[in-house]
Formats: structure tokens, sequence, C-alpha cells
């Protein structure tokens, strides 16, 4: 193979200034030639990067595979000038972590109930579970509310690790569930509702402090709608029926029931490994 060629893309550099004017962060895509590892082509760029007046090297990450031997990586700098905060001590570099929780719940329309525990007069027509059918045989439902269990952490995280492209992983999270095991939740319940930061000081590498937000909802297996058995729902999946004109078991009446149901992924998955936060 040819050997490894390193070549910054000019048309792609981008800069961060802060409101006085400053460039606080810097951000280098380079292209990676003749190399077939992912690992190899952040060392080529670790190796071969242009160094930027006032500033270090922060981090190299893959921005994307072009094709087999060709990478794009990018290379951030950080400035290391204090812009007029003061010091951090070296205390405040280390990691810290808060939890908190509630159970508030949500809510959500529900059709369909989980069955009919009485009709009167007993001649009453029978709808499947079917809520608040009113005369035209519309299915209006009821908003109830939903098992969901909230949760924070708040993380206190070194200056280095919260670049921008780290900033930009946690815009692209926001509002996708997890997709596989996360803080002892199965793949499919916890979504994550995004995340705010906050940094008390000008000096590039002083600590953020990013509280990361979720939502947990029970999976489900093995239930019914009506008599439709449903075999598995993951818990941020929506589900729906949809109800047909059946004649009742008296012969005295047509009444809504549910003739299929319907299971639908609405939030994409996300790998929370992205997070930077473990399992």
């Amino acid at each position: 193979m040819a050997a490894v060629c390193v070549e910054e893309a000019y048309s792609e550099r981008d800069e961060t200034i802060d409101a006085k004017g400053n460039v606080i962060e810097v951000e280098i895509p380079y292209l990676v030639f003749n190399v077939d590892d992912e690992s190899e082509a952040l060392s080529a760029v670790k190796s071969n990067h242009k160094s930027v007046t006032g500033m270090s090297l922060e981090s190299v990450e893959t921005v994307e595979r072009i094709n087999d031997t060709t990478w794009k990586v990018k290379a951030v700098y950080e400035t290391d000038e204090d812009g007029g905060g003061d010091d951090t001590s070296p205390d405040e570099d280390e990691d810290t972590t808060v939890f908190a929780f509630d159970t508030g719940g949500g809510t959500k329309h529900l059709n369909q109930s989980l069955k009919t525990d009485g009709r009167y007069p007993d001649d009453a027509p029978d709808f499947g579970g079917a809520i608040g059918v009113d005369n035209e045989g519309n299915v209006n439902g009821v908003e109830v509310t939903m098992p969901v269990l909230n949760f924070t952490e708040t993380h206190t995280l070194s200056g280095s690790r919260v670049s921008t492209s780290y900033k930009k992983t946690l815009a692209e999270l926001t509002g996708s569930v997890n997709k596989s095991g996360f803080r002892g939740f199965s793949a499919g319940e916890v979504l994550f509702l995004g995340a705010s930061g906050t940094k008390r000081s000008k000096k590039a590498s002083a600590p953020w402090e990013i509280t990361y937000r979720f939502a947990v909802s029970p999976n489900q297996a093995g239930f019914k709608v009506g008599d439709i058995q449903v075999s598995r729902k993951y818990g941020w999946d929506y589900l729906w029926v949809r109800y047909a004109d059946k004649v009742a078991e008296s012969g005295k009446n047509v009444v809504k029931k549910p003739v299929a149901a319907y299971v639908e992924m609405v939030y994409p998955e996300g790998d929370f490994g992205r997070l930077g936060l473990g399992n």
C-alpha cells in the first residue's frame, strides 16, 4: 500500500470566537489517505497535525470514512490563555457527579382500555375496550397519567472534554432512545431529553458543569388490545389501534371494536456510549 498521506481540508476550517472577538477554538479537518484502520487514521493526524499559535490540541476524532482507505478526521484546538476569569484550582478539574430523579410521570391519550370492568345495564353494547364511543361511532379516548421515571445526572467535566464536537454530539442524541442497556434499563426504555452546561470561567480549560436529562418508560411484552395479542412494545414506541364496525353479540347494535394494533417506532435509536457517561 502507498504511504500514509495527511492533507488539511482548508475550505472546512471552523473557528469559534467569544463576545470580545477572541478566537477560543479552532476545528481543522484533515483527509487521511492510504489507511485501513480508524485508529491508524487518528494516529496519523496526531503525528502530522499543524500547530495553531496560542492554542493546544484538545482532541482528534473521526468525522467520516469516505472509502476503504480514506478518512476525514477533525482536530480540535483550544486556547490556553486566561480571558480574564479567575484561575481554577486543581480540585475544580476533578470530575464530580450529582444524581436526581422524580416519578411525576407523563400523560398519554388512550383509545383502548386494559379491560372493561363493567357494562350497565347488562345488555349495553360491548365495544371491546374502546373508550368514549359517541353516537357517530367515533372513539374519543381519554388522557391518562403514564408511568415515567425522570432522572438527571450533573457531571463536572474538564474543559478539554467539552469541545464543540461534543456539544454537537449531545444535540444529535437528544430525542433518541438507548439502543443498548443504560443505567440498568433495557434497550428502548430510556429517552435522552437533552443536556445543559454551565462554565464559570473564560479559561478554555476551566471545568463545565453539565446536566443530562432522561426519561424512562418500561418495555411491554405479551399483552392484549381487545382480542388482539401484541407480542412486544418498546417503552417509547407508539401504539395505535384501528377500529371497525362489528355486530354486537346481542345482534341489536353495531359497535366499534379493535381489528388491528400497530406499534410504531417514533424515536431513533442512539448510542448513549457517545455521551461519555458509561453504562
